[in-house]
């Protein structure tokens, strides 16, 4: 999905033609698979989504393919140091792609939603696992003049997985075989296993494993999980009611992060008066914003009569944009950041609130109606891409002395805890506007006006803490 990218420094003293000399070749290439094949079932996921749900049913389950999927990502990323460090590299990745290979077997063969989420959430959690195992082994099997190469190369992936999963998914989608777009997956797993068995080395760490924090992994999957359900019920007074359960799980988990030594994220993260806790603010409000991407297949489809490809690939808009402009303003001056990050997230305001216009419009499909719709989806990525590597450079320089490990890992864990609450709360926010009942291109006209304009409140918050004098003096 959009909500993860990377961004590496590149170092001067090695080349690419080193990456990949001798045996580095095939070791650079079996784990920027792994991230390829975690990244391109996002986008092949989101691209048949509306074609499983008129072959199997589950319109009102239609956000928990994400929500479950990036909350067994969560739980994957958090145990991966456990499961590196006790089962050594080779064979925590066999682990992985394992669990990512019944997943995707189970989503080849549902017969039913319920049967696709299970797989969803096993998938998700090899996937989880894949992603954080591939950046962790870098500095297992390179030298440390190879890590800065092998870092682009793993993150380079997630721009072709924006090009190969709408395609993939699309393809196999428009000609009603949306089963065997996963079962494109299971070929892909065979290879990655059978690469990494040969080349990934064995052996183990001889330092005690870290401990995993399972109960405050159970408080983080309770919150989301609560949200969704509620989501399913057309009582406005439960929806409410699994907002209000994740919230005391929320702050359960707050309470025990600050009691306790094995924590998820640094001190000060869940201090929103503190320079840490107010950028990690704005970023799980940016990444929110985003999750809007989820429904706009669906839509496209539904109410715009966009093949499955189409509306793939209109989809991935706002990766590309955050792409784009993360990579054309990364190496910008430090007295232009706070301006940069300030526009990102006015540009993320416009293109939600044109959306939200497009959807009131009710235009029937043309050519001046798709660009806008394009042109729209394509800022609200280039609002996120403006200021997230900065964002991500000032969290570093913030480490807590002590932490600061701790805090490099905590990036992923934040976007994928915001992404998460991101699918919940827009699967919530459709059922509310109608997607599920009255449903078909009134329903989805209905919970698309009320999905985009509900979402603009994410990046007007995020003006709102920026614009504090307090707060932006200290964050930038």
């Amino acid at each position: 999905m959009s909500t993860i990218n990377q961004t590496t420094s590149v170092s001067e003293t090695s080349n690419w033609k080193a990456l990949f000399k001798g045996g580095n070749g095939i070791k650079a290439t079996a784990l920027a698979l792994g991230v390829m094949l975690h990244a391109t079932n996002i986008y092949l996921a989101t691209t048949v989504m509306p074609s499983i749900i008129q072959d199997i049913g589950g319109l009102a389950y239609y956000a928990w393919n994400t929500t479950l999927f990036v909350v067994a990502s969560i739980i994957g990323s958090v145990v991966s140091a456990n499961r590196l460090a006790v089962l050594g590299p080779r064979r925590a990745y066999q682990f992985a792609i394992i669990l990512f290979f019944l997943g995707s077997l189970l989503c080849t063969c549902a017969s039913s939603m319920y049967i696709l989420l299970v797989g969803r959430f096993i998938q998700g959690l090899g996937g989880g696992l894949l992603f954080a195992l591939s950046y962790a082994m870098v500095r297992i099997v390179f030298g440390k003049i190879l890590w800065s190469r092998a870092m682009a190369l793993i993150s380079g992936m997630w721009g072709i997985a924006a090009f190969s999963g709408p395609f993939i998914g699309g393809l196999f989608a428009e000609n009603n075989q949306w089963r065997w777009a996963f079962g494109t997956l299971l070929l892909i797993c065979i290879v990655i296993f059978t690469i990494s068995t040969l080349i990934l080395p064995l052996q183990r760490s001889k330092k005690n494993p870290p401990i995993i924090p399972y109960f405050k992994l159970t408080l983080l999957v309770s919150a989301a999980l609560s949200v969704s359900i509620g989501s399913i019920f057309e009582s406005i007074v439960i929806n409410i009611l699994g907002v209000g359960i994740a919230l005391l799980f929320l702050y359960i988990l707050i309470v025990a992060e600050k009691k306790s030594t094995v924590r998820l994220l640094p001190t000060g993260a869940y201090n929103l008066s503190s320079p840490l806790g107010a950028t990690y603010a704005v970023m799980t409000l940016l990444t929110i914003g985003t999750s809007i991407e989820i429904f706009v297949p669906y839509f496209a489809q539904v109410i715009s009569g966009y093949s499955p490809l189409q509306s793939g690939y209109l989809t991935v808009l706002i990766a590309f944009g955050w792409t784009f402009s993360s990579l054309l303003f990364s190496g910008i001056k430090t007295s232009s950041i706070a301006k940069i990050i300030r526009l990102g997230t006015i540009l993320m305001l416009v293109g939600l609130v044109g959306l939200t216009w497009l959807a009131g419009t009710n235009n029937n499909p043309s050519t001046l109606f798709l660009f806008l719709n394009g042109l729209f989806l394509f800022l609200v990525g280039v609002g996120i891409g403006l200021g997230w590597p900065h964002l991500l450079t000032n969290v570093f320089a913030m480490a807590p002395e002590g932490e600061e490990e701790l805090t490099s890992t905590s990036v992923t864990t934040v976007q994928l805890m915001a992404t998460a609450f991101g699918a919940s709360l827009a699967g919530l926010v459709s059922n509310m506007g109608g997607i599920n009942e009255p449903g078909g291109i009134i329903g989805a006209q209905s919970a698309s006006l009320l999905l985009y304009g509900v979402f603009s409140i994410a990046p007007l918050l995020g003006i709102t803490i920026l614009l504090k004098k307090k707060q932006i003096n200290s964050i930038l």
